[in-house]
C-alpha cells in the first residue's frame, strides 16, 4: 500500500488477469534477485509486501504462462500512484484561496508525470481502483477526474501524515463516497442566503452607524458563522449538551450574535456606550457576566442555552492570542466530568466539546498553541478531541504570510499531532458546511482533534481605522474589487432561478430595516439610563469571614490517616518508601511532628470527606518535586496504581492528581478553566519550581488576577509555587513572589509565604469552605523545599483539630518581656525559620521579638498593628529577607507597615538590590545569609 494515503483495498487489487500474474512473476524474481526487476517495481514489492493470498484467487488456468505485458503494468501501477498522489497533493492544486492570488501546484498530479494518456486510461476499467463508484464512472480516465473534483475543488484535504491505517481509510472512504456532500434543496438556500445576508448586514450596519469604532469585523470570513451553525445543528442531533468556544476578537461580535444569540440591541448599545443589560432576554436564554471594571466589548463572552438541551458558551478573552486554548480546553474537560464520587470522576466527552478558533499568523507563531494540541491525548487533559478552525484572513496586523511562518500553510504545524487538515474556500458556503459535517463526524468517530483552515480574506485593516493600502497594496486592491460572499451566493441563487436579483436586494435591505429598528429601540432607552459605576463592590471588598474555622476532629483524622495507610492485600509499596510513610503513624502516637505534605494529605482528605472534590496537576505531583507527598502509589513488582484518597471513609467526592505535560502557561490556562467551569472543585497546580511559573505569567496577568474586575468571572485557582533561598543559584530560588504582590488589589486574590504546615492545612480547608461563595478567590502559596520536613515547621495533631489560619505567627522564644523589647522583626517563609533556630534558646535575645507574616495579601495589617501596641518601648521595626531588596515582599510590605507603624522607623535587613535573584555560588550564598541573620538579630 502507497505510504502517503490508506486504501480500504491492497494494492495488489488494481492488477487483474495477465497484469497480475506478470506482477506474481516478477515477485518471485525479486524474492531471489531485487535487483533483477525494475526499480519502480522493486520499491513497490518493498513497500507492499508479498500479494496476499485473496489476491491471487482471480488467477486461473486462463491466465497464460509468462503473464502479461510489461507495458500494461505499467499502466496500471502508474495510474494507480496517480490517484494515490491526488489524493496525497491534490490540495496544492485545490480551488481553496477567494482571491485566487497564490500559484497552484499540479505537477505531482498530471498525467505526463506518470507517463501516462488520456487514452492508456480510458482503457483500463474504474473497478481496478475505486470501490463503489459512482455510475458515471467507467474508466480510469473517468476515475481520475472524479478524484480530481473531490481533492482540488474549494475544499481540500491533508490526511497522508497520518500514522493510524483506520483513521485514513475512513476519511478516504467518506470523500470518496461522497457521504461528505452538502446537498441544499432550494429553500435551504434560501436559509443559508439569509444567514449570509444577516452576518454581512450586522458589520455593514455598524460600519455605517457607528463610523471609525473598531469590531475586528469578520468579513472575508463570513462562513465562519456558518461554520459554527452547522456544528451546533450537528451537535443538537447528536445530544450534546455543551459546546465551548475560545477565540480571539476577530469576527467575535458576529459570532456573539449570530451564534450565542446575543440580541442586536445589546450590541448596539455597547457600541453606543450605554447600558445593554436592558436588553438581556426575558427568557433568562443569554447569560452574560460584568466585572465592575469592565472590558472591551470585543472581549467579552456569553453564555446561550439552547432550547434543545444544548448550551453554547463563548469564553471571555484577552486580545493576547492564543491564550485561551487552554482555557476553553480545562472548561471543556470539566464540563465533560462528573466529581460527585470518590475515585477518578467519571468523564462523558460526548457531553461537551471545544471549538477552538484561530488566527493564521498567530497559530504558527504562538506556542501556546502547541501547549494546547499536546493536551489532545494526554489522560489527565484529553477532552475527546477539539475541533480546531483557523480564520485565514491570509495576513497578520499587516504581515504577509511569507514574514509570518516558515511553512506552505499555516496549520502546518498541526501534522506534528496527527490531527487530520481540511482547507476550505470561504467563499464557499455549501463547501464550508461539508467541512463542518466531516469535523464533527471524524471528532465523534476518532475522539482526536481536527483542523479546519477556512481561508478568506480582511475586507479592512487590521481593524477599522486602519487603511490596508499603505502596507499590503496589492493584496486589498484585490480585496476592493472582491465580491462579498453574500453577493456571490446570492448570485449563484439567481442564475439557479431559485430567486430573482430583486429578491437578493430586498432581502438586504429588510435586514437593514431590522437593524435599523433594533438600534431605534436603543436610543429610546438609552435616554432614562444611569451611568454604570466602576466603584469595587462592597461584597468584594468585604473578603472572606475573618478566622474561617477549619478544625477537623481527631478521632476523624487519626481513622483517616489509618486508612491513608492501608493498602489492598497484594499490592506491594516500594520497601523504603512504606517504611518512610509508616512514620504517619507516630504523631497520632505521640511521636514527631506531622510535616508538610503529611497535613495535605489530612486536608485533602477532610475536603473529600466534606463532599468537594480535588483535582491536582503539575509536573511530578503525584510524587512532589521533592520526593515528599505521594499521593499516588505504585506497585514495585507490577507498577499497577493505587490512591490512598480514593478510599477514605466518608468521602463523596472524587480525587486525581495528574503528573502534566512539562509546560506550564498551557497548564495553568487548563486549570483555570477547569476551575470557571466546576467551582465545588479544588483545583490545584503546582509548579516544579516556583520560578518554573514565569512560564505561565500571561494567565497570571491577563486571567487569574483580574478576571473577576474584568469578566465578572471568579476563580478559586490554588497555585503552589516552591520559594526559598538555599543556595542552589539565580534559578529554582525564588517563585517571584514580588510579581504577584504587584497584581494585587480589590481583595483579587490571596498570596501567602506559608511557613507552617499546620497553616498550610487550615488555608487549604479554607479555600476549599469558601468555593461558590462571593468571597471566593485565587489563591498563591509560596511553599517550602527544605523546609517540607523542618521540626519547626511540622505541626502536633492539635494544632489541626481546631483553630484556623493564622495570618500572623508569633515566635514563642522571643517578646515575652513586652517592656525589654525595643525591635519587631516582621519576616515571612523561610527567613522565618532561619531566625528563629536562631532564638531557639532565648537567651540574648530580650531586646527583640519576631512575627511571621504568612499571608502577605490581604496583608494583616489590624494584627500587626496589635502586636505593635503590645510593646510600650518599641524603638523600630524591621522587616528581613532573603530576597534581594528589589524583590520579594519588602516593597509591597513597606507602606502597609508605615501605616502601622505609629511614627517608628520602618527599616530593612536583607540583600541589597540585585539584577539576579541570587548567587550562583553555595558558599557565598551561606556567607550573605548568615550577615543577614546576625545583623537582623543583634542589639
Amino acid at each position: 500500500m502507497s505510504n502517503s494515503v490508506g486504501s480500504e483495498r491492497s494494492p495488489y487489487a488494481a492488477f487483474s488477469g495477465p497484469n497480475l500474474g506478470y506482477v506474481m512473476e516478477m515477485y518471485e524474481r525479486y524474492k531471489d534477485s531485487p535487483e533483477s526487476v525494475d526499480p519502480e517495481l522493486a520499491e513497490f514489492f518493498k513497500r507492499n509486501g508479498a500479494p496476499a493470498a485473496g489476491d491471487s484467487s482471480s488467477l486461473t488456468s486462463s491466465v497464460p504462462a509468462g503473464g502479461g505485458s510489461p507495458a500494461d503494468y505499467r499502466n496500471v501501477l502508474s495510474a494507480y500512484r496517480l490517484m494515490d498522489a491526488i489524493r496525497a497533493y491534490g490540495h496544492l492544486a485545490a480551488d481553496i484561496y477567494p482571491l485566487n492570488d497564490r500559484p497552484k501546484d499540479a505537477t505531482r498530479i498530471e498525467l505526463s508525470a506518470y507517463d501516462l494518456s488520456e487514452r492508456d486510461l480510458e482503457a483500463m476499467p474504474a473497478s481496478l481502483f475505486l470501490n463503489d463508484a459512482p455510475s458515471h464512472v467507467e474508466n480510469a480516465l473517468d476515475a481520475v477526474n472524479y478524484l480530481n473534483s473531490l481533492y482540488t475543488g474549494k475544499i481540500a484535504y491533508e490526511f497522508a501524515h497520518l500514522i493510524d491505517e483506520d483513521e485514513k481509510q475512513w476519511i478516504q472512504q467518506s470523500i470518496e463516497s461522497g457521504k461528505l456532500s452538502i446537498s441544499l434543496n432550494a429553500e435551504e438556500k434560501k436559509q443559508l442566503l439569509d444567514r449570509l445576508t444577516r452576518i454581512e448586514g450586522f458589520e455593514k450596519f455598524i460600519h455605517r452607524t457607528f463610523v471609525g469604532a473598531k469590531r475586528f469585523s469578520i468579513e472575508g470570513l463570513d462562513t465562519l458563522v456558518v461554520f459554527l451553525d452547522e456544528l451546533v445543528r450537528r451537535s443538537e442531533e447528536a445530544e450534546t449538551k455543551k459546546m465551548l468556544i475560545g477565540m480571539a476578537h476577530r469576527g467575535r461580535l458576529n459570532v456573539l450574535t449570530h451564534i450565542l444569540n446575543k440580541p442586536y440591541e445589546m450590541m448596539f448599545a455597547e457600541f453606543a456606550g450605554v447600558p445593554s443589560s436592558p436588553f438581556l432576554p426575558e427568557d433568562g436564554s443569554v447569560e452574560v457576566t460584568r466585572g465592575w471594571f469592565g472590558d472591551v466589548k470585543y472581549h467579552l463572552g456569553a453564555l446561550y442555552k439552547g432550547k434543545n438541551g444544548m448550551d453554547r458558551f463563548l469564553a471571555y478573552n484577552p486580545s493576547h492570542l492564543e491564550v485561551v486554548n487552554p482555557v476553553i480546553a480545562g472548561q471543556t474537560r470539566a464540563a465533560q466530568e462528573n466529581t460527585d464520587a470518590p475515585g477518578i470522576p467519571v468523564q462523558d466527552t460526548n457531553a461537551a466539546y471545544a471549538v477552538m478558533v484561530h488566527g493564521d499568523a498567530a497559530f504558527p507563531g504562538e506556542g501556546i498553541v502547541q501547549e494546547t494540541f499536546n493536551f489532545s491525548r494526554v489522560r489527565g487533559f484529553q477532552t475527546g478531541g477539539s475541533i480546531h478552525v483557523i480564520a485565514n484572513n491570509m495576513i497578520g496586523f499587516t504581515t504577509e504570510y511569507y514574514d509570518s511562518r516558515s511553512t506552505h500553510y499555516s496549520s502546518d504545524m498541526a501534522k506534528g499531532f496527527e490531527v487530520p487538515i481540511v482547507h476550505v474556500n470561504a467563499d464557499s458556503p455549501e463547501e464550508v458546511l461539508a467541512a463542518a459535517l466531516f469535523a464533527f463526524n471524524y471528532r465523534q468517530k476518532f475522539g482526536k482533534d481536527i483542523l479546519i483552515d477556512l481561508i478568506g480574506y480582511r475586507r479592512y485593516g487590521h481593524n477599522e481605522m486602519d487603511e490596508p493600502m499603505v502596507t499590503n497594496p496589492v493584496m486589498y486592491n484585490g480585496v476592493h474589487s472582491h465580491k462579498t460572499v453574500r453577493q456571490l451566493y446570492g448570485e449563484s441563487l439567481v442564475s439557479a432561478g431559485i430567486l430573482s436579483a430583486e429578491d437578493v436586494e430586498k432581502l438586504d435591505a429588510d435586514v437593514f430595516a431590522e437593524m435599523q429598528r433594533a438600534y431605534d429601540k436603543v436610543k429610546e432607552t438609552s435616554a432614562d439610563s444611569n451611568p454604570a459605576s466602576n466603584a469595587t463592590p462592597e461584597a468584594v471588598l468585604a473578603g472572606y469571614a475573618r478566622d474561617l474555622q477549619t478544625g477537623v476532629e481527631e478521632n476523624r483524622l487519626r481513622q483517616m490517616n489509618e486508612e491513608l495507610l492501608t493498602y489492598p492485600e497484594n499490592f506491594h509499596v516500594f520497601s523504603k518508601l512504606d517504611r518512610i510513610l509508616k512514620r504517619r503513624q507516630d504523631p497520632f502516637n505521640g511521636k514527631g511532628k506531622i510535616d508538610w505534605a503529611h497535613a495535605e494529605q489530612l486536608a485533602f482528605g477532610a475536603i473529600l470527606q466534606d463532599g468537594k472534590p480535588i483535582r491536582m496537576s503539575g509536573q511530578d505531583v503525584q510524587r512532589g518535586t521533592f520526593a515528599h507527598r505521594h499521593l499516588v502509589l505504585h506497585d514495585e513488582e507490577t507498577g499497577e496504581e493505587f490512591v490512598p484518597l480514593h478510599h477514605i471513609s466518608g468521602s463523596n467526592a472524587s480525587f486525581v492528581a495528574y503528573n502534566s505535560p512539562l509546560t506550564e502557561a498551557g497548564v495553568v490556562g487548563y486549570e483555570f478553566g477547569y476551575n470557571l467551569e466546576e467551582e465545588k472543585t479544588v483545583t490545584i497546580w503546582e509548579a516544579q519550581y516556583g520560578d518554573f511559573s514565569n512560564m505561565a505569567q500571561v494567565m497570571y496577568d491577563q486571567f487569574i488576577s483580574s478576571s473577576n474586575a474584568k469578566w465578572g468571572q471568579q476563580s478559586g485557582l490554588i497555585m503552589l509555587l516552591p520559594h526559598g533561598y538555599e543556595g542552589q543559584g539565580p534559578e529554582h530560588s525564588s517563585t517571584r513572589i514580588e510579581r504577584y504582590l504587584q497584581l494585587c488589589a480589590e481583595n483579587n486574590w490571596t498570596v501567602a509565604n506559608i511557613s507552617s504546615a499546620a497553616n498550610y492545612f487550615h488555608v487549604l480547608r479554607r479555600q476549599a469552605a469558601i468555593l461558590g461563595d462571593e468571597a471566593e478567590r485565587p489563591l498563591v502559596i509560596a511553599t517550602p523545599k527544605s523546609l517540607l520536613r523542618h521540626p519547626l515547621v511540622g505541626a502536633d495533631v492539635t494544632d489541626l483539630t481546631e483553630g484556623h489560619f493564622e495570618t500572623v505567627l508569633e515566635e514563642p522564644n522571643t517578646g515575652s518581656q513586652t517592656n525589654q523589647v525595643k525591635k519587631l522583626i516582621l519576616t515571612s517563609g523561610k527567613m522565618a525559620i532561619d531566625l528563629a533556630e536562631k532564638v531557639k534558646g532565648s537567651e540574648g535575645f530580650e531586646h527583640l521579638h519576631i512575627a511571621r507574616i504568612e499571608q502577605l495579601y490581604p496583608f494583616p495589617s489590624d494584627k500587626v498593628s496589635a502586636i505593635i501596641q503590645r510593646f510600650p518601648n518599641l524603638e523600630e521595626i524591621v522587616w528581613v529577607q532573603e530576597e534581594p531588596k528589589n524583590m520579594g515582599a519588602w516593597s509591597f510590605a513597606r507602606p502597609y507597615l508605615q501605616e502601622v507603624a505609629g511614627g517608628l522607623p520602618v527599616n530593612y535587613t536583607g540583600r541589597i538590590h540585585r539584577a539576579s535573584p541570587s548567587e550562583g555560588n553555595g558558599t557565598m550564598h551561606k556567607t550573605e545569609q548568615q550577615r543577614i541573620i546576625e545583623e537582623a538579630l543583634k542589639n
